[in-house]
């Protein structure tokens, strides 16, 4: 019981130490996330030479009125997702358990 205490222990420290020693060179651009849209978007354009004006593929149908709106609808999603397979995976689980 012990051993597990310390493994417990030390994976909470662990996990407090990494993002700090992973994100330590982040003020580099003012602590800007960029996306991997945007990436692929400067890539093809580096590759193609076309501006990004030309690659332009399908236009929203709906624009979000701010940024956080965007990113409060993106984390609304992905909760609705993780309880959906929460809760499949736990009923799979109790099914197994208690039906066996």
């Amino acid at each position: 019981m012990e051993g597990k205490h310390i493994l417990m222990i030390l994976g909470v420290i662990i996990l407090t130490v990494a993002p700090l020693v992973m994100f330590n060179g982040l003020g580099e651009d003012d602590g800007y996330f960029g996306g991997a849209d945007g990436q692929a978007g400067e890539a093809i354009v580096e590759l193609t030479g076309q501006s990004e004006d030309q690659i332009v593929w399908f236009h929203s149908i709906w624009e979000p009125p701010s940024g956080e709106i965007e990113s409060l609808l993106f984390a609304l999603q992905a909760a609705i997702g993780a309880i959906i397979i929460g809760y499949f995976l736990g009923y799979s689980k109790a099914r197994k358990e208690y039906i066996n």
